[in-house]
């Protein structure tokens, strides 16, 4: 990559042109990991991670997939796409931390990395939203892009 995709010959802000771009099968996998303080996580285990506005986990997911469905309307310059498929999944690890994963894939011109980043960001703020009220001491520690396929440039961290 040897310059900035979203602008234009003038340096101004532009969408990227994919009208010359071949339609093949994409696909993107991003996580994000929570770090949640010891009384919370221990309230959220006894529970069965239900709280008095619902299933934790549950509605964090079909909040992941409602954020990738609105990638960009949230993100300015990102093609509005639908989605063939998207995923969320949500763990806990070995470290007692929350693993959100996010799976997006759709056959068009274009990938689908900002949508899986953006439900594995949006799960993780309704975790936080959840459990705010226990503690804000909860860290978002890292967001990150785990695969992408079927695009000129394939990347994968596995």
């Amino acid at each position: 990559m040897s310059e900035f995709t979203h602008l234009n010959q003038n340096g101004q802000p532009a969408i990227v042109d994919i009208s010359d771009k071949k339609v093949t099968h994409r696909k993107a996998v991003a996580q994000a990991v929570i770090t949640l303080p010891l009384p919370v996580l221990k309230a959220l285990q006894q529970g069965d991670f239900k709280t008095k506005k619902g299933s934790v986990f549950q509605i964090a997911v079909i909040a992941g997939i409602m954020g990738a469905k609105k990638t960009s309307e949230l993100i300015p310059l990102c093609h509005p796409i639908g989605l063939d498929n998207c995923y969320v999944q949500i763990e806990l690890n070995e470290h007692h931390e929350i693993v959100i994963e996010c799976t997006a894939s759709i056959e068009a011109k274009t990938g689908v990395e900002m949508e899986a980043l953006t439900g594995a960001s949006v799960a993780a703020l309704t975790i936080y939203d959840m459990c705010k009220a226990l503690s804000h001491d909860i860290v978002i520690k890292e967001i990150k892009l785990i695969e992408k396929t079927g695009g000129k440039n394939d990347f994968s961290r596995i």
